[in-house]
């Protein structure tokens, strides 16, 4: 039995090296906003990942009540007919954890539920656990996450916080460079900065600007109860209740600066996408819903 493990863990070993940086996913993200979570999103999450025979990993680290939080997802999961939860509440040893990381064999989809996203990074970037998550994507499984779970998604994470306002009490109250606290996200989307609670929590300013000083990204703000489900074709939908803001300064005028820093460029496009609309990350453009003529 001990030589099946060891196997089991050298085979997991290998699997990442298959999935090259320049290959294309073969699977699914379900990019959520926050907020109660829409029936549909979760459905399409469940059946990317397998439906009856979905085997689903989640990692509620971001949480500050992290087992709570799994025994809430744990039913919501069971109650979509899942045929398998694996809890992963782990630590950033166990991430590199040979014992640990042979719990990923069967899994067919990763789900990161809400909390600070910064403190899901903080475990996972950089470890094995993260390469095997990766490998999933790539071979055709599915990675879906909420509210902070939906922030790591991109290279470019938004934390959260700022670097020049004094004023906690009125967050991001200017558009303003050098001011938006970013780190390094999982980076599953490399073409995009994720935003989330969007429309609800009125985070504008953050997004644009944070997309002015970063103009080959495009800015992608989702609302509360709705999500983009991003295909392998580099495709997404809109799911849900509420909308998706998405920001392209690519085609902006230079970004300049006022003595105050203020930001201010010519030319932005804004695209708000409601619930069938789809969006072509290659050319930036938006697409007929499907069923148009």
């Amino acid at each position: 039995m001990r030589s099946i493990l060891v196997l089991l863990v050298l085979l997991l070993d290998v699997i990442p090296l298959f999935a090259q940086p320049d290959s294309t996913p073969k699977g699914h993200l379900v990019i959520i906003g926050g907020g109660r979570r829409d029936a549909d999103i979760m459905k399409a999450f469940v059946g990317f990942a397998g439906g009856a025979q979905a085997v689903v990993a989640a990692f509620p680290m971001a949480s500050s009540l992290a087992d709570s939080m799994g025994e809430e997802v744990e039913a919501e999961f069971k109650k979509l007919g899942v045929k398998e939860l694996r809890y992963m509440n782990i630590t950033r040893t166990q991430a590199d954890d040979p014992a640990i990381l042979a719990r990923m064999e069967g899994v067919t989809g990763v789900y990161f539920p809400g909390g600070d996203q910064s403190k899901l990074t903080a475990v996972l970037n950089g470890t094995k656990m993260l390469e095997h998550i990766r490998a999933l994507y790539y071979r055709g499984g599915v990675l879906g996450g909420t509210s902070a779970g939906a922030a790591v998604m991109s290279r470019i994470m938004i934390t959260g916080d700022e670097k020049n306002n004094p004023d906690s009490s009125n967050a991001f109250w200017f558009i303003r460079g050098n001011n938006i606290v970013t780190s390094e996200g999982f980076g599953f989307v490399d073409d995009m900065i994720v935003d989330q609670h969007f429309i609800r929590r009125k985070r504008h300013n953050r997004l644009l600007s944070i997309v002015l000083e970063n103009p080959t990204k495009l800015g992608v703000g989702i609302d509360e109860s709705t999500a983009i489900i991003v295909n392998p074709d580099r495709t997404f939908h809109v799911v849900g209740e509420a909308t998706v803001f998405v920001l392209d300064a690519s085609k902006a005028s230079a970004v300049e600066s006022d003595k105050n820093g203020n930001l201010a460029a010519a030319g932005m496009r804004l695209h708000l996408l409601k619930e069938g609309d789809r969006f072509d990350l290659k050319t930036r453009e938006p697409l007929p819903a499907r069923g148009a003529k």
